[in-house]
């Protein structure tokens, strides 16, 4: 049985006064440095979760959403947020909202928070079986701009950069370009029953994977645990291919929550996480990243491509050209020294004009 577990805070310390005349106030003002408060938004939390008759630490700004919280406990339990409930007296269901940022809880030392969760090895099927939203949207021009500007959410960035801490399957390698890569939906077909994975695998993978690897470094992303990108990949035989390599493999740990207006909170895929940890290889003008939901690219959408969703793999495997025809894109666009200035929405377009020019010439 899973078990309670305290919550125990503490916060940055502060010199203490007593109460003086306003004689000793002025002497003191002269000789004492000044005291500077701080912002309920800005302070940083030590939180220690007990969890399975252990105790774990992790650290939360008030700035952060239950969210994040559920995030940071994540990487030290291995229980995905989405698997995780949080009980703590008095406060009840604001704990079931991932929305609410931790300075709006009324947390006190005194009082104890149970997580009650399932580490993905307990459990016999895909995480992704479960219920989700697969819906996508598009937020206006203004509002992609201003969450990709906002401070908050670069602070976000700057804190995962800290935290997460990538990989390397094989060496980046100098003069290629770099492809982001998701999986779901875009590689694969996670839905469909199928009595083997490769059945469920979108049509030219493997060819379309080659031949991007002549010009591109392959990064693959996932809003899933690594546990899952990993035997995915495998039973695909990506990880192990003769004639490409991965460089390294993401999941969603390495996401941030952000907030729209429209739209309220979600995450997305920063790829300046990326262009952090790797700067003499990967930046904003030489890499492009494939999702099926736009707003994954939220904190870079001059780098996102758009994929159509490959679903109803059974069916509908006969007739999908999608990578087929995404490998001819990127082979096409390969030679420009900046990716960042096209416009990714209108790829099909740009494939149809250079295959005109090449019939015409």
């Amino acid at each position: 049985m899973l078990v309670g577990s305290c919550l125990l805070f503490t916060k940055c310390a502060f010199s203490s006064f007593c109460r003086r005349s306003f004689s000793m106030a002025a002497e003191a003002s002269s000789s004492s440095p000044a005291v500077v408060s701080s912002s309920p938004m800005d302070e940083e939390l030590t939180l220690t979760v007990k969890w399975s008759g252990k105790e774990y630490t992790v650290r939360v700004c008030g700035d952060d959403t239950v969210g994040e919280l559920k995030r940071r406990i994540c990487e030290v339990t291995n229980v995905l947020p989405k698997r995780q409930k949080l009980l703590y007296p008095k406060i009840g269901a604001k704990l079931a909202d991932d929305s609410v940022l931790i300075s709006q809880l009324p947390l006190k030392s005194s009082l104890k928070m149970t997580m009650i969760g399932t580490v993905e090895d307990d459990i016999f099927v895909d995480q992704v079986d479960s219920s989700e939203i697969v819906d996508d949207f598009e937020l206006g021009q203004d509002e992609a701009v201003d969450i990709k500007d906002k401070e908050i959410n670069k602070q976000k960035l700057r804190r995962r950069i800290d935290q997460y801490k990538i990989k390397l399957r094989n060496p980046c390698r100098e003069g290629k370009k770099l492809l982001v890569l998701d999986i779901d939906y875009t590689l694969f077909d996670h839905r469909s029953p199928a009595e083997n994975p490769l059945e469920l695998m979108r049509p030219y993978l493997h060819e379309f994977l080659l031949a991007a690897y002549a010009e591109y470094d392959i990064i693959i992303w996932s809003a899933t645990s690594m546990k899952w990108v990993e035997l995915k990949m495998g039973q695909l035989g990506v990880l192990n291919h003769p004639n490409y390599k991965i460089t390294a493999l993401l999941d969603h740990m390495a996401m941030i929550t952000v907030q729209s207006d429209t739209r309220g909170i979600f995450d997305c895929k920063p790829l300046g996480l990326i262009w952090s940890q790797f700067p003499e290889f990967y930046n904003s003008k030489n890499t492009i990243m494939f999702d099926d939901l736009r707003r994954n690219f939220v904190m870079n959408p001059q780098n996102g491509l758009i994929i159509k969703p490959f679903r109803k793999a059974h069916s509908n495997r006969d007739t999908d050209q999608e990578l087929r025809k995404l490998t001819q894109y990127l082979l096409a666009i390969a030679d420009l020294d900046d990716l960042s200035i096209l416009d990714h929405k209108n790829w099909e377009s740009y494939n149809e004009d250079n295959f005109k020019r090449r019939r015409h010439a």
